[in-house]
């Protein structure tokens, strides 16, 4: 089975999922390692409504197999009052089989994220993503200061995981420094799977 990092993200107006591309990128800049896309049902207020099995458009939801399977977990969503948007929750809260079966133990893994305004929760939000991701058993990476970006940058970009100011005419357009470190944080996942897949198998 092909080595594979698992990208999975929620957008509600595109900015996350620009984000997620990018990591995509970033991850297939590592010979041998693949990333998938997925994304995740939005959740509805009426009990009754139901969404499709596949989504209208962008990637396919992602699956238990999905995960089970994954060499390394890159999770993405926009702030919510400081913290991750509820479809993005609630996926998380189904991942109990992945939990009771270790599934995801020593598997790397890192968050993004995108906000309307400059402080507007980013970095709580990628801290409250990694506890979940702690609870799995996953290895959480950041993005170190020898990216030369996190210093420099004017819009996203911590240390905890990508981010993304999005506001102005196009909130969905990434900055180069944004998409420089969405692609640092992409590789250096990769590169951390196919070492800790190899160490593992040991």
């Amino acid at each position: 089975m092909s080595v594979y990092v698992l990208v999975v993200y929620y957008s509600r107006y595109g900015a996350t999922l620009e984000m997620a591309k990018q990591i995509a990128r970033g991850v297939e800049q590592v010979a041998g390692v693949e990333a998938r896309l997925r994304t995740v049902p939005a959740v509805s207020p009426v009990t009754e409504a139901s969404a499709p099995a596949i989504p209208d458009s962008g990637a396919v939801y992602c699956s238990e197999e999905d995960l089970k399977h994954c060499a390394g977990l890159i999770l993405g969503s926009p702030t919510r009052f400081g913290n991750m948007a509820a479809p993005m929750k609630y996926f998380l809260d189904g991942t109990s089989s992945q939990w009771l079966n270790g599934d995801l133990i020593n598997k790397p893994a890192a968050v993004f994220t995108s906000s309307s305004s400059l402080h507007g929760g980013q970095e709580s939000t990628l801290l409250s993503m990694m506890l979940p991701l702690l609870h799995q058993g996953m290895v959480i990476s950041g993005i170190p200061y020898s990216e030369a970006a996190l210093n420099t940058t004017r819009t996203g970009g911590t240390p905890y995981g990508a981010s993304h100011l999005a506001s102005g005419d196009q909130p969905g357009k990434l900055s180069s420094e944004e998409i420089t470190l969405c692609q640092a944080l992409g590789k250096r996942v990769a590169k951390l799977a196919l070492q800790l897949a190899e160490h593992n198998s040991h």
